[in-house]
């Protein structure tokens, strides 16, 4: 049975889980609000909000001991400058776990976690576009502009055109495709 025993063991050694918690809680306090997988935001959740409780306390003994389980000293510094006193009037529950639903790749369920007190939500930043496939068709033009030539700047002079003895290219042959389990015409 396992009465009485809370740790949330997420499938870690102790000093792998305690690297990810204190990681997963200096990503929480420098961006205000991490996507994560339920498990770990509620494993998350309680050394979170026990390093606030030290931030309230404020005394150097606290900023030891908060240092010592973070092991970042900005994330220790921001902890204690702007979310405990944002925090100071409330006496508990400084985060929130919002459900998102399963991931794509192995179905795992997601959620965010993030401080009730925020003061502005941080917005996702969209990841970077990813190049088309296919090349855009370049945007015609009318077909006044078309028909005019263009005349050669006066200010620049003509390069002289050197004949090449190269031949004129031939068009490439188009690719053969296997189709298999079909017999191809050859013509």
């Amino acid at each position: 049975m396992r009465h009485q025993k809370k740790t949330i063991k997420l499938g870690r050694t102790a000093e792998h889980r305690r690297a990810l918690l204190a990681n997963q809680v200096c990503a929480l306090i420098q961006h205000q609000r991490i996507t994560t997988t339920l498990a770990k935001a509620k494993a998350v959740r309680p050394l979170a909000e026990r390093m606030v409780t030290l931030g309230k306390n404020g005394s150097i003994h606290s900023r030891r001991t908060a240092l010592a389980v973070l092991r970042q000293k900005s994330s220790v510094k921001k902890l204690f400058d702007d979310i405990a006193q944002r925090s100071a009037e409330r006496n508990g529950g400084y985060t929130r776990i919002v459900k998102l639903g399963a991931r794509k790749s192995d179905s795992a369920p997601m959620a965010f976690i993030e401080w009730v007190d925020a003061e502005e939500v941080a917005e996702e930043k969209p990841g970077k576009e990813k190049k088309a496939k296919r090349k855009e068709a370049e945007p015609k033009k009318p077909e006044a502009e078309q028909s005019k030539p263009e005349e050669p700047k006066a200010e620049a002079p003509a390069p002289k055109e050197e004949k090449s003895a190269a031949p004129p290219a031939e068009e490439p042959k188009p690719k053969k495709r296997r189709w298999f389990g079909r017999k191809s015409d050859e013509s």
